[in-house]
């Protein structure tokens, strides 16, 4: 085996998040086409059109696509679901990702490939042979702890449980990104509270607010103060990716479709190393402090190691929203590109762009490209330390942009700047 047997799944809620991923060195994307699917509300959904584009893109690049169809189904969305199989495999796309009985039998008849959502809450050996008949990959709930995933892997060896394509089972888990208090993210506080199911696609997220405890006899209240009770950190699992690796899991899937093109690549990027690195044998402490690092820059609600060492209860939020290191601030817009001198013309619509700047990039096509800024050059051709707000600037850049591209710089999130424009 080598390191790209193990499969880095990538999240991607547009195409700029597609070329993220490739970019990250994902070996396989996820995503949603129209509402039948759990982040229906909370991230850009593609629809059937985008499916050509989508299929060639990654055809080009190698890579695996995975539609997740993994709602709950009721009769009268039937033909909807059917359609949207249907045009998975009239354009190549690799797996459906599905829970529902009538997807996967669906799916199954039109001799697509299927991977078990989370949403099925595979949490034994029997789970995994009876959904045998069915899938090929299976995701196990993120319950378990890796004790429990490594013996259901060296059943799947020792009994030699095939999915429908012949090749042993292959078990997946949820590497990195957000978690719900609910067990396999099956909650009903969203429907109960909001009237917006989280199983339909819509939570709402009450889980990630401030509460006040009442104490309905005396009328005390109390604040729950520094901890947010039901909004577990993220899950970051790369200071034990061995121990992940040793349990025989072969997909390491990244939660965030709903999250942006700089954090698919980040967090690709990231795992993709260190698989690579314990292969190489050169996983270490310092290397996991430096990927730790990285992780910390891009969207996250801090970090924990989930269940999967043995923990009983979670770990909860201290702050509200995002807890990144950085931040991005929108500068404006790439407005041409002179390739054969590899310059980009920028016009400065917001904050000021400086000299030795780190910027980042974000375009459709481009997906996300990172550099400092060595020279800035005004539209008269002066060279400047600073192009400020209204101006037209050009930079120096080692790949190709593109028109449209947005420009963004790169500042630590607690920098205490006026007017700051942030996008």
């Amino acid at each position: 085996m080598t390191a790209y047997d193990v499969e880095i799944m990538a999240p991607v809620g547009s195409y700029e998040s597609l070329m993220a991923a490739i970019q990250g060195g994902a070996d396989s994307v996820y995503f949603g086409i129209g509402k039948l699917n759990m982040r229906s509300n909370s991230s850009k959904n593609f629809t059937l059109d985008d499916l050509v584009k989508i299929s060639e893109i990654a055809k080009g690049h190698g890579l695996r696509t995975y539609i997740t169809l993994n709602t709950v189904i009721y009769d009268e969305e039937l033909n909807d679901m059917k359609q949207i199989v249907d045009a998975a495999k009239a354009n190549g796309i690799t797996a459906i990702i599905a829970s529902d009985q009538s997807v996967i039998q669906y799916a199954h008849k039109q001799g697509m490939e299927i991977h078990m959502s989370t949403q099925a809450n595979i949490t034994n050996l029997e789970a995994v042979k009876y959904y045998s008949q069915f899938a090929d990959v299976m995701v196990t709930a993120r319950e378990l702890n890796l004790d429990q995933v490594k013996f259901i892997t060296t059943q799947i060896r020792e009994q030699n449980i095939t999915g429908p394509s012949g090749e042993l089972i292959q078990i997946e888990i949820f590497a990195h990104g957000a978690l719900c208090m609910a067990v396999s993210g099956k909650c009903y506080l969203s429907l109960d509270n909001l009237n917006s199911s989280a199983n339909r696609g819509a939570c709402l997220q009450p889980c990630r607010r401030k509460y006040i405890v009442k104490d309905k006899e005396s009328d005390l209240e109390l604040e729950i103060d520094n901890e947010y009770i039901m909004s577990p950190k993220d899950l970051n699992t790369v200071s034990f990716l061995d121990k992940m690796l040793d349990a025989g899991v072969r997909v390491l899937k990244l939660e965030g479709r709903g999250r942006s093109a700089e954090y698919v690549k980040t967090v690709a990027a990231v795992y993709r190393e260190a698989v690579n690195a314990w292969f190489d044998n050169e996983y270490s402490q310092k290397k996991i402090d430096e990927w730790n690092n990285r992780l910390s820059t891009v969207y996250n609600r801090g970090f924990w190691d989930g269940y999967y060492l043995g923990r009983k209860t979670g770990e909860w939020t201290e702050n509200y929203g995002n807890q990144a290191t950085q931040r991005k601030l929108y500068v404006g817009k790439v407005t041409n590109y002179f390739k054969k001198i590899g310059v980009a013309e920028i016009k400065v619509e917001a904050n000021i762009l400086s000299l030795n700047q780190e910027i980042k990039i974000i375009g459709p096509t481009t997906g996300v490209y990172e550099d400092q800024i060595s020279e800035i050059r005004l539209d008269d051709g002066a060279i400047v330390e600073e192009a400020p707000k209204g101006s037209i600037c050009s930079i120096k850049t080692s790949e190709i942009l593109r028109r449209g591209d947005k420009v963004y710089k790169i500042v630590p999130a607690d920098i205490s700047v006026p007017n700051l424009v942030q996008q």
